[in-house]
């Protein structure tokens, strides 16, 4: 199955392949493990694991075959429920947890479920602590180590993980602005925001119109959220609110609508960040991180703004890496990963919106209008199923595809051709001077891409 890690934790079809219980259960066991093994306590507290998920039906099963793994290595499970991606990395750091695990499969459609891992510190677990996890799998080194009477783990639910998380959020917006006179739209994606973002924005002052808050377990992110923004652009226009927030399943992407209905994505929001904390002194070492997914206007709008700008590999976690070996605290990805580091450890998109309405509201201006410190160039982005995933500068029919098409951009545009950290899928984009052009371009790579690499029907 190949590596068991992608670019954001274990996922795939819920009781298939990595996503079983059974090898759930194996995944708890050898983090809790790995926690013991690398932070060695002689005397003090039992070891404990926070456990929370979004709102997919097979989180149930998960979480108890998670549960039981971390058990059965003899330390506590703190179960919270349905709370966001980064409400579980706060959540571990205020419990002084060993770790944090997450049940979600982002924003991908409900089948789907998968792990993500903090550790004691709110950060994400780095390539090494997951190669030894899966190694510990594999292996089966650990298979006969199985503490027994009182010395097997309990579990026990966290009654106020949600009010917690919500103080936090709430502490990071400026005690003397308020949201009063904004009308927000939030599109919770039926997934993990569902009950803290309406709670969050409206105990601010702001007048709420919340839209896909009524999760059933499988219609989280189903065409809504801040992959699918249709219905929160019609809801904006129909309330004349004031901005559109979408979340996506588990609460780690932000991306917004401004109130003529215009979505942004996340290198806007980063872009209006950045100013907004340049020209308030808070912009550590005047230096942005983002992916190489980044659009071509947002590296011209900081250099015409002054502020230094690097790209990192695809994922937040290595947005993340770049960011403290600049000592940045902002960066994040186009698809609405965005991390203020000044508050968090990871990306958070109730956190960023904060971020976002504190500029409205400090600046006085709508979100159209700080929009325009970025000017987009035309992109295409086209997902390619494939069957395999060769190193591409391996199949000499795709290298010989994409110097024809850089041959035609010249200086004016770029061709990025990657594969998903989490899905069996092949990332074509192209951006270039026009869309006619760009479109063209990105539909022949597409095509030489799916016909090299064995595209699935």
């Amino acid at each position: 199955m190949g590596r068991m890690f992608g670019t954001d934790g274990v996922r795939g079809v819920a009781n298939v392949g990595r996503m079983t219980a059974e090898n759930v259960l194996e995944i708890g066991r050898a983090t809790a493990f790995v926690c013991t093994q690398n932070h060695p306590r002689t005397k003090g507290p039992r070891r404990r694991i926070v456990i929370g998920k979004d709102t997919r039906a097979s989180g149930y099963m998960l979480e108890n075959a998670l549960s039981a793994g971390i058990c059965s290595m003899g330390v506590d499970v703190l179960f919270v429920g349905p709370v966001p991606t980064p409400g579980i990395a706060f959540t571990t750091i205020s419990m002084r947890a060993d770790a944090g695990l997450v049940l979600s499969a982002s924003h991908n459609p409900f089948e789907d479920n998968g792990i993500k891992i903090f550790g004691s510190d709110g950060f994400k677990f780095p390539d090494a602590l997951e190669d030894e996890i899966e190694d510990i799998i594999e292996s089966g080194r650990i298979r006969e180590l199985r503490p027994i009477s009182n010395e097997v783990g309990r579990a026990k639910r966290i009654d106020d993980a949600i009010g917690r998380y919500i103080v936090f959020c709430k502490n990071t917006f400026p005690v003397e602005l308020s949201l009063e006179g904004l009308r927000i739209v939030l599109d919770c994606a039926n997934g993990a925001t569902y009950k803290v973002a309406p709670i969050i924005f409206e105990e601010l002052g702001a007048e709420v119109f919340p839209i896909h808050n009524q999760p059933n377990g499988v219609n989280i992110n189903d065409n809504c959220g801040s992959q699918h923004t249709d219905d929160l652009i019609r809801k904006v226009k129909e309330t004349r609110a004031d901005i559109g927030l979408a979340f996506d399943g588990d609460g780690d992407r932000l991306i917004a609508v401004d109130e003529k209905g215009e979505e942004l994505t996340g290198d806007h929001i980063i872009a209006v960040l950045a100013k907004f904390f340049k020209d308030h002194g808070r912009l550590k070492n005047n230096h942005v991180v983002t992916t190489v997914m980044s659009n071509f206007g947002f590296g011209k709008a900081m250099r015409e703004l002054g502020i230094d700008h690097s790209m990192s590999q695809v994922g937040d976690r290595y947005v993340l890496k770049d960011m403290l070996e600049q000592d940045a605290i902002l960066g994040g990805e186009a698809s609405g990963h965005l991390i203020c580091r000044e508050f968090h450890s990871t990306g958070d998109g109730i956190l960023a919106a904060l971020q976002l309405l504190w500029v409205m509201q400090e600046t006085k201006q709508p979100l159209s209008e700080l929009a325009k410190v970025m000017t987009m160039f035309p992109q295409r982005l086209i997902n390619v199923n494939v069957t395999d995933k060769p190193p591409l500068e391996e199949v000499n029919s795709i290298q010989a595809a994409v110097k024809e098409a850089e041959k035609a951009l010249g200086d004016d545009g770029r061709v990025l051709i990657r594969y998903s950290g989490t899905q069996s899928m092949c990332r074509v984009m192209v951006e270039g001077p026009t869309v006619s052009m760009t479109d063209s371009l990105a539909t022949e790579l597409a095509r030489t891409v799916s016909s090299a690499l064995g595209a699935q029907g």
